[in-house]
C-alpha cells in the first residue's frame, strides 16, 4: 500500500512535533529517576550509533568503491561521510555539547522552562550567529521577532536568576538550556555554511560523539571523576533511553523533519515546529504536575509570537532559511 505525498508529509509533521515535545517532557522525568546526565547522554549517543554508524560505513564504502580507491584519509575512521575537519567541528557542537548541556539542565530546572528556553531561543541564537558568520541581514521585522523572543526568555529565566539570591538553583538549568540552544544554533549555522547534506551531517555528528564521548565517559568513570548509575538502573530504563533518545530524537525526528521540509517547504515547516514550546509546556503541566505561572504563560506567548514573526518575514522575502534540527542540519532536540 502506497501513501500519498500529502499523507507522508502529514505523518512526518506529527511524528516530528511529537518526538520534539516528548524529548523535553521525558528528559525532565528521567532527571527525577535513576540515571545521571552523563548516563543519558551516553545512551542517546549509543542508541543513535547503532543505527547511524553502519549507515555511515556503508556510505563511505559505496563512495570509495565507486571511486576505486581506499577510504579517504579525511574520513573519521571510515564511518563519517563528511571530511574530518567538518565532522569534528559539527560534532563538537551538535553531537557532544548540545546533549550534555541539555540533559544537565533538566536536573536543575523544570520542563516548562526548557520548553521556552530551548526550542524557543533557537531562532534567536541562529539569527545572531548567521548575521556574524554568514553575513545574513536582520530586517526590522525579524528584529521585532527576536525582541519578542528575548522578552519571553527574560520573563521565564529572569525570575530564576532573581531567586538565585535566595538560594534557588533553577537558574542553573535555565543557563544550561540557553547554552544548549546556542550550541545547536552554532551547529545549524556551521552546517549551513559548509552546505552539508542533512543525513550525512547527522551521521557525522553521531560518529564523532561516539568515538569521543564513549571512551572519555569510560575513563572518567574508571578514575572516579564522574558518577554513573548505569549499574543500578533497570534494564527497561536503559533500553528506553537508547530507543527514544537515540533512535527517536536523533534518527527518526531528523528523517521526519527532512520529509516534512520536502512536502511543506521550510516556511510552513517552521510554523509547524512553533507548536513545540506550547505543547511541551502543556505536557509538563499534565504529565509532570509542574505549575504554570503567569510569567511562563506570558513568556511562552511572546516566544511563539517571535518565532511566527520571523517566519512571516521569511515568507514575504521568499527565503528558504530555517532554524535548526538534527537530521536536517538545521533544527531539533
Amino acid at each position: 500500500m502506497r501513501f500519498s505525498p500529502r499523507a507522508i508529509g502529514l505523518l512526518a509533521a506529527v511524528v516530528t512535533v511529537t518526538i520534539w515535545t516528548g524529548f523535553i517532557v521525558i528528559a525532565r522525568a528521567s532527571a527525577q529517576r535513576t540515571l545521571t546526565p552523563f548516563d543519558i547522554a551516553l545512551l542517546r549517543i549509543v542508541g543513535a550509533s547503532l543505527v547511524l554508524l553502519p549507515w555511515g560505513w556503508w556510505m563511505v564504502r559505496r563512495r570509495t568503491t565507486a571511486q576505486g580507491s581506499a577510504a579517504p584519509p579525511s574520513s573519521l575512521a571510515g564511518i563519517s561521510p563528511l571530511p574530518l575537519r567538518t565532522t569534528v567541528l559539527l560534532g563538537s557542537f551538535g553531537g557532544l555539547l548540545y546533549a550534555m548541556l541539555a540533559y544537565a539542565g533538566f536536573f536543575h530546572a523544570p520542563a516548562t522552562h526548557a520548553a521556552v528556553l530551548m526550542p524557543g531561543s533557537l531562532p534567536l541564537w541562529t539569527a545572531l550567529l548567521a548575521a556574524v558568520l554568514l553575513r545574513d541581514h536582520i530586517t526590522p521585522l525579524r528584529a521585532a521577532g527576536l525582541a519578542l523572543i528575548v522578552a519571553g526568555d527574560l520573563l521565564v529565566g529572569g525570575r530564576s536568576l532573581l531567586a538565585a539570591f535566595s538560594g534557588g538553583d533553577v537558574w542553573k538549568g535555565d543557563v544550561l538550556f540557553m547554552l544548549a540552544a546556542s550550541c545547536w544554533a552554532t551547529y545549524s549555522v556551521l552546517a549551513r555554511r559548509h552546505a552539508v547534506d542533512a543525513v550525512q551531517a547527522t551521521i557525522a555528528i553521531t560518529a564523532f560523539a561516539c568515538l569521543v564521548y564513549v571512551p572519555s565517559y569510560a575513563l572518567l568513570i574508571a578514575l572516579g571523576a564522574v558518577t554513573s548509575h548505569l549499574a543500578i538502573a533497570p534494564w527497561s530504563e536503559i533500553v528506553f533511553h537508547m530507543a527514544f533518545q537515540g533512535g527517536g530524537s536523533v534518527v527518526i525526528s531528523g528523517i521526519g523533519f527532512t520529509r516534512m521540509i520536502q512536502h511543506y517547504g521550510p516556511v510552513r515547516s517552521t510554523m509547524i515546529t512553533a507548536l513545540v514550546p506550547g505543547l511541551s509546556a502543556i505536557g509538563a503541566v499534565i504529565f509532570l504536575d509542574e505549575p504554570m505561572y503567569w510569567n511562563l504563560v506570558a513568556g511562552l506567548l511572546l516566544v511563539t509570537a517571535g518565532i511566527l514573526l520571523g517566519v512571516l518575514r521569511k515568507s514575504q522575502a521568499g527565503m528558504a532559511a530555517i532554524p535548526s534540527t538534527p537530521a536536517s542540519g538545521r533544527t531539533a532536540p
